[in-house]
């Protein structure tokens, strides 16, 4: 089936390709059609933020912390295995000789780039003396990328 254009030139009507598109458009809409009526009563997903917040599930790794020991003295003896093991290369640490007999070195600065590391745990399982953990604080929000990397004392307090 032709028709004839204004200036003069045939050009195929409506041919295979269409009568092949429509089925495929209908199909599409029917699919459509039925997931909107299959999710008609169920719970909606959607969390009113920050009204609502989602709890936080045992083993989510949030924010890093060093911990301190029973002197009140951190436990980190700077041996630089969490620095080593870190997929991200998001740790960097500065050891220097600790004051105390009990260990040879402290960290003098223990930095961690927040907006560099992944999140993956490697530095909490290779620490030897259980100096460095992922806490579950959630939110971590900064206008600054400087205040997006934590020094040692942010990390003593978080």
């Amino acid at each position: 089936m032709t028709e004839e254009n204004g200036n003069g030139t045939k050009r195929q009507g409506r041919g295979l390709r269409f009568l092949l598109y429509l089925p495929a458009v209908a199909k599409g809409l029917f699919n459509t059609l039925l997931h909107i009526l299959k999710l008609k009563g169920h719970k909606t997903f959607t969390v009113q933020y920050p009204e609502k917040r989602k709890e936080v599930r045992p083993g989510f790794r949030g924010e890093h912390r060093l911990k301190v020991d029973e002197n009140g003295r951190e436990k980190c003896v700077a041996c630089l295995m969490c620095q080593t093991v870190c997929p991200a290369v998001c740790i960097d640490i500065v050891a220097e000789e600790a004051p105390w007999d009990d260990r040879d070195k402290r960290p003098k600065t223990f930095e961690i780039d927040m907006l560099r590391c992944i999140y993956c745990g490697m530095c909490e399982e290779a620490c030897p003396c259980d100096a460095i953990e992922l806490t579950e604080k959630l939110y971590t929000v900064s206008t600054s990328r400087a205040a997006m990397i934590y020094d040692k004392e942010k990390l003593l307090s978080n």
